[in-house]
Order: C-alpha cells, then structure tokens, then sequence
C-alpha cells in the first residue's frame, strides 16, 4: 500500500513502489491531463510538480514521492486561471496540445525560482520537448505569466 498526496488529496494505492508516478496519477487514480511521451525522461510530457520542482513522472517511482506533495495540471488551478495557463491562451501556444500540460508545468516551476527570467534563462529551464515548434510562443508566455504573477504578488 502506497499513500500519495496528488493535488491536495491523499490516496491509497495498491501499486509496487517500483511503479513509476506516471502510470499511478493517469491509471490508478484517473487523472489524465498527465501525458506519456516518450517513458524515458528525455521529452517533459510527463512533467508534474513534487513540492515547487518540476520532475518527469516517467522516471520518479511511487516509492519515492510518497508522503510528498505532487501537483498535475489539473491540481494547478480549480478553473484554470492560473497565470501560466492564462498566458498560454492569450499567446495560443498550443497547436496540437500534447505537451503542454508538462510545458505548462515545467514554466510553473521555473517561475517559482525566477518570476523574471531572461531568454537564456527560459532556454535552461524550459527542456521538455514540442514537436509542433511553440517555442518563441512558449517564451512569450512565461515572460507574460511571469508579470502576471508579479502584479498578483505587488
């Protein structure tokens, strides 16, 4: 039996602690905004938050995160309007979506640490993948998030 706190609920499940977090949020407790990319961490489609840090689901086991607060993107905001999410609409970042939960996350924690972040900054922080090339859309909506949450915070 393995207890895991997703999204501010606690849950029991019956999994090894060798099942990887990525097939215990989407298969076992149903949340399916987390997506599977690739299964070996290389392209961030999985990613969710441990605490304020960005992790791919994929390769963090069950074992190792419980008793530690995970959020998916359906934990981020109760109606979506958390300033990274409302920053990717006003820039329509997505063309085919797939990554953007883990884009999306993956921007969350990296305005955490830094809610100002140069170009160069975003291109150390943000390495989850997109195939549809949203790159400068995806940059442009951090830099809009990242003022979003400074005025939130004034």
């Amino acid at each position: 039996m393995t207890e895991l706190s997703i999204n501010g609920q606690q849950h029991r499940l019956e999994l090894e602690p060798e099942t990887p977090l990525l097939w215990a949020i989407r298969d076992t407790v149903g949340l399916t905004g987390t997506k599977f990319g690739c299964g070996i961490q290389q392209c961030g489609t999985c990613t969710v938050l441990i605490g304020k840090r960005s992790v791919r689901s994929c390769g963090i086991t069950v074992g190792e995160v419980a008793g530690k607060e995970i959020t998916t993107i359906e934990g981020l905001s109760g109606d979506s309007r958390h300033p990274v999410q409302l920053a990717w609409v006003e820039e329509q970042v997505p063309q085919c979506g797939y990554c953007q939960s883990g884009q999306i996350m993956a921007a969350v924690s990296l305005l955490e640490r830094n809610p100002n972040p140069t170009d160069k900054e975003i291109d150390r922080g943000m390495l989850n993948l997109c195939r549809c090339g949203t790159y400068p859309r995806i940059k442009k909506a951090i830099r809009r998030a990242g003022q979003m949450m400074e005025k939130q915070n004034a």
